[in-house]
Protein backbone atom coordinates (compact mmCIF):
# COMPACT_ATOMS: atom_id res chain seq x y z
CA UNK A 1 0.00 0.00 0.00
CA UNK A 2 1.34 3.42 -0.91
CA UNK A 3 1.21 6.33 1.44
CA UNK A 4 -0.41 9.54 0.45
CA UNK A 5 1.09 12.79 1.77
CA UNK A 6 -1.88 13.32 4.12
CA UNK A 7 -1.21 9.89 5.69
CA UNK A 8 2.23 10.91 6.92
CA UNK A 9 2.88 11.18 10.62
CA UNK A 10 2.41 14.68 11.95
CA UNK A 11 5.24 15.72 14.26
CA UNK A 12 4.14 16.65 17.77
CA UNK A 13 3.95 20.33 18.61
CA UNK A 14 6.81 21.92 20.51
CA UNK A 15 6.46 20.92 24.13
CA UNK A 16 6.51 23.68 26.74
CA UNK A 17 9.56 24.17 28.90
CA UNK A 18 9.29 24.28 32.68
CA UNK A 19 7.50 27.51 33.54
CA UNK A 20 5.57 27.66 30.26
CA UNK A 21 2.01 26.64 29.41
CA UNK A 22 0.61 23.96 31.70
CA UNK A 23 4.12 23.56 33.15
CA UNK A 24 3.91 27.13 34.43
CA UNK A 25 1.57 29.23 36.54
CA UNK A 26 -1.43 28.15 34.46
CA UNK A 27 -0.79 24.48 35.26
CA UNK A 28 -2.78 22.23 37.52
CA UNK A 29 -1.52 22.41 41.13
CA UNK A 30 -1.11 18.64 41.43
CA UNK A 31 1.02 18.50 38.29
CA UNK A 32 3.10 21.48 39.42
CA UNK A 33 3.68 19.85 42.82
CA UNK A 34 4.82 16.62 41.13
CA UNK A 35 7.03 18.58 38.71
CA UNK A 36 8.66 20.43 41.61
CA UNK A 37 9.14 17.22 43.62
CA UNK A 38 10.74 15.46 40.65
CA UNK A 39 13.07 18.42 40.03
CA UNK A 40 14.09 18.51 43.70
CA UNK A 41 14.69 14.77 43.78
CA UNK A 42 16.88 15.01 40.68
CA UNK A 43 18.93 17.78 42.33
CA UNK A 44 19.34 15.60 45.43
CA UNK A 45 20.43 12.61 43.33
CA UNK A 46 23.01 14.72 41.54
CA UNK A 47 24.26 16.28 44.81
CA UNK A 48 24.88 12.86 46.40
CA UNK A 49 25.96 10.91 43.32
CA UNK A 50 29.68 11.03 44.06
CA UNK A 51 28.94 9.72 47.59
CA UNK A 52 27.09 6.81 45.98
CA UNK A 53 24.00 7.47 48.12
CA UNK A 54 20.50 7.32 46.68
CA UNK A 55 17.64 9.50 47.90
CA UNK A 56 15.88 6.49 49.51
CA UNK A 57 19.13 5.56 51.30
CA UNK A 58 19.47 9.15 52.53
CA UNK A 59 15.88 9.12 53.79
CA UNK A 60 16.39 5.75 55.50
CA UNK A 61 19.56 6.90 57.27
CA UNK A 62 17.83 10.13 58.28
CA UNK A 63 14.90 8.23 59.82
CA UNK A 64 17.18 5.77 61.61
CA UNK A 65 19.14 8.59 63.23
CA UNK A 66 16.05 10.67 64.03
CA UNK A 67 14.08 7.74 65.50
CA UNK A 68 16.51 5.16 66.94
CA UNK A 69 15.10 1.68 67.29
CA UNK A 70 12.49 1.94 64.55
CA UNK A 71 11.68 -1.14 62.49
CA UNK A 72 11.83 -1.65 58.74
CA UNK A 73 8.03 -1.30 58.71
CA UNK A 74 8.31 2.05 60.53
CA UNK A 75 10.94 3.24 58.06
CA UNK A 76 8.66 2.24 55.19
CA UNK A 77 5.75 4.24 56.62
CA UNK A 78 7.88 7.31 57.39
CA UNK A 79 9.67 7.33 54.05
CA UNK A 80 6.68 6.33 51.90
CA UNK A 81 8.50 3.29 50.53
CA UNK A 82 7.39 -0.33 50.44
CA UNK A 83 8.64 -2.67 53.18
CA UNK A 84 10.35 -4.76 50.48
CA UNK A 85 12.22 -1.70 49.19
CA UNK A 86 13.30 -0.76 52.71
CA UNK A 87 14.63 -4.30 53.26
CA UNK A 88 16.81 -3.97 50.16
CA UNK A 89 17.97 -0.48 51.18
CA UNK A 90 18.90 -1.62 54.70
CA UNK A 91 20.72 -4.67 53.32
CA UNK A 92 22.72 -2.41 50.97
CA UNK A 93 23.50 0.05 53.77
CA UNK A 94 24.65 -2.88 55.92
CA UNK A 95 26.82 -4.21 53.12
CA UNK A 96 28.41 -0.76 52.78
CA UNK A 97 29.05 -0.50 56.54
CA UNK A 98 26.57 2.34 57.19
CA UNK A 99 24.35 0.25 59.48
CA UNK A 100 24.53 -2.94 61.48
CA UNK A 101 21.70 -5.26 62.41
CA UNK A 102 21.35 -7.36 65.53
CA UNK A 103 18.59 -9.52 66.97
CA UNK A 104 15.87 -7.64 68.83
CA UNK A 105 15.98 -8.19 72.61
CA UNK A 106 12.34 -9.36 72.76
CA UNK A 107 11.10 -10.28 69.30
CA UNK A 108 13.04 -13.11 67.70
CA UNK A 109 12.24 -12.31 64.07
CA UNK A 110 12.77 -8.57 64.35
CA UNK A 111 16.28 -7.18 63.84
CA UNK A 112 17.36 -3.94 65.47
CA UNK A 113 19.15 -1.55 63.10
CA UNK A 114 21.98 0.67 64.34
CA UNK A 115 23.67 3.41 62.31
CA UNK A 116 27.45 3.03 62.45
CA UNK A 117 29.93 5.88 62.83
CA UNK A 118 30.64 5.55 59.10
CA UNK A 119 26.90 5.80 58.44
CA UNK A 120 26.56 8.92 60.60
CA UNK A 121 29.54 10.52 58.86
CA UNK A 122 28.06 9.69 55.46
CA UNK A 123 24.68 11.10 56.51
CA UNK A 124 26.36 14.32 57.72
CA UNK A 125 28.03 14.79 54.32
CA UNK A 126 24.74 14.12 52.51
CA UNK A 127 22.80 16.40 54.85
CA UNK A 128 25.20 19.31 54.14
CA UNK A 129 24.48 19.01 50.45
CA UNK A 130 20.73 18.58 50.87
CA UNK A 131 20.52 21.53 53.27
CA UNK A 132 22.25 23.69 50.68
CA UNK A 133 19.60 22.65 48.13
CA UNK A 134 16.83 23.40 50.61
CA UNK A 135 18.27 26.86 51.30
CA UNK A 136 18.22 27.49 47.56
CA UNK A 137 14.56 26.42 47.47
CA UNK A 138 13.70 29.09 50.02
CA UNK A 139 15.84 31.87 48.54
CA UNK A 140 13.86 35.07 48.24
CA UNK A 141 11.11 33.97 50.62
CA UNK A 142 10.50 35.66 53.94
CA UNK A 143 10.33 33.51 57.10
CA UNK A 144 6.54 34.01 57.10
CA UNK A 145 6.29 32.84 53.48
CA UNK A 146 8.45 29.82 54.27
CA UNK A 147 6.15 28.97 57.20
CA UNK A 148 3.07 29.19 54.94
CA UNK A 149 4.68 26.86 52.41
CA UNK A 150 5.63 24.34 55.11
CA UNK A 151 2.11 24.42 56.58
CA UNK A 152 0.59 23.96 53.13
CA UNK A 153 2.85 21.01 52.29
CA UNK A 154 1.97 19.34 55.61
CA UNK A 155 -1.72 19.97 54.98
CA UNK A 156 -1.45 18.35 51.55
CA UNK A 157 0.15 15.27 53.13
CA UNK A 158 -2.39 15.16 55.99
CA UNK A 159 -5.27 15.11 53.47
CA UNK A 160 -3.98 11.75 52.22
CA UNK A 161 -4.22 10.06 55.62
Amino acid sequence: MTRKPQDSIIPPPDLPAVGEGKRGEQGHPGYLLRQAAAAHRLRMERAMADLEVTVPQFVTLTMLVAYPGISNADIARLSMLTPQTVSVIVANLERDGAVTRRPHAVHGRIRHIDVTKAGRDLLARCRQRVQALEQTLMTGLSPDEQAVIRRWLVAVALDAE
